[in-house]
């Protein structure tokens, strides 16, 4: 029978897996102390952070939140990354720090509830920022709505310039148009 202290720790890993958008399990194995803060201050203006979990607890807290296929890497020492908002930015940290540090290893990931190896981590850290997304969707359907206000006000214009030249043949003067 666990502890209430590790029943909490339990819980609190749970909610982790269930409530992050991302969450990447890492072995830390050979890094410093203070890479680990290095990381944890990179991840921080992400609305991201790191934790060193216990395999067995982490076992028990991939079961609740319905994530058993963690088990299988739950070996050797683990760090859990985990990104609360916007999964991209956390992933693009990790794998920078992955290539400098050539020490921290990515295991698995968890994206949104939903199990992904370590190589589906890598293309998330290759897609655009979320706002870049955004506006580039704004942009693509704003393009050809502005092609339409542009069809719709020359016609107008057009219209316009009939009616003024035809005041003009009428002899009518440029004012009264």
């Amino acid at each position: 029978m666990p502890t209430p202290k590790k029943l909490q720790e339990i819980n609190e890993i749970s909610e982790l897996l269930k409530g992050a958008q991302l969450a990447i399990l890492t072995d830390y194995r050979g890094l410093k102390v203070s890479d680990l803060q290095t990381l944890r201050s990179q991840l921080r203006p992400h609305s991201a952070g790191i934790r060193v979990v216990k395999n067995t607890l982490t076992a028990i807290a991939a079961d609740n939140a319905g994530l058993g296929e963690l088990r299988s890497t739950l070996t050797g020492p683990t760090a859990l990354v985990y990104a609360n908002e916007d999964p991209v930015a956390p992933s693009k940290v990790v794998s920078d720090f992955v290539r400098t540090s050539r020490i921290l290893q990515i295991k698995l990931g968890v994206l949104e509830g939903q199990v992904i190896q370590a190589d589906a981590i890598e293309e998330l850290a290759s897609l655009p920022p979320r706002d870049v997304l955004l506006a580039r969707v704004v942009g693509s359907v704003q393009s050809p709505l502005a092609g339409l206000v542009g069809v719709l006000s020359a016609t107008i214009r057009s219209l316009a310039y009939v009616l003024q030249a035809r005041s003009g043949q009428l002899g009518g003067s440029e004012e009264a148009a």
